[in-house]
């Protein structure tokens, strides 16, 4: 007797789903995700405040985009991520549904129920696709590690949220997580 076989989905069901629900899709299956907890919302509010105000002081050309904000990490793949924060500063990754490629930098807020998602599946993905540095924030533990893209595998360094940490792709962006004042 046949098993039954998973339902592979494809991009354009992602884009079929309702506007109300959030989801991710790898490897042909949607991971749903919860609505984010307010502690939650502060950070990614934090970090898309102080990204955003360095790249205006620099008239830079890179964006920062605050989920939800679909992110299509290869070409020829069906894998659409939503991170919480996504850096791009290549403008031609961008469309009108989001983007196709790597941005260079993402951050993602870590909720207890996505953790194995975040520090594996995604950290695995995020590495295969070329972004060059990845921040994983753990607001119940107080912790951030630190990916950052040498050549073909991630070189990591962990921090607690009293560090002030130096971005790795730019020169003179250093983020003081005692700043979050998280209650």
């Amino acid at each position: 007797m046949a098993l039954a076989q998973p339902h592979s989905y494809t991009e354009d069901d992602y884009y079929r789903l309702p506007e109300n629900i959030r989801a991710e899709l790898i490897d042909g299956q949607f991971y749903y995700m919860a609505a984010p907890s307010r502690i939650h919302q502060e950070v990614v509010h934090f970090f898309d405040k102080v990204i955003g105000n360095y790249i205006d002081s620099k008239k830079g050309g890179c964006r920062v985009y605050p989920a939800p904000f679909a992110v299509k990490l290869f070409q020829d793949e069906d894998i659409i991520v939503e991170p919480d924060i996504s850096v791009i500063c290549n403008p031609d990754k961008l469309t009108d549904k989001g983007c196709t490629g790597a941005p260079d930098w993402i951050i993602e807020v870590v909720s207890p129920s996505t953790s194995s998602h975040d520090y594996i599946r995604k950290l695995n993905l995020y590495a295969h696709a070329g972004v060059r540095e990845y921040w994983i924030l753990n607001p119940n533990r107080k912790s951030a590690y630190i990916y950052h893209l040498e050549e073909t595998h991630f070189q990591t360094s962990a921090y607690t949220f009293h560090d002030k940490i130096k971005v790795n792709i730019y020169d003179d962006l250093y983020i003081d997580l005692a700043g979050l004042e998280l209650s």
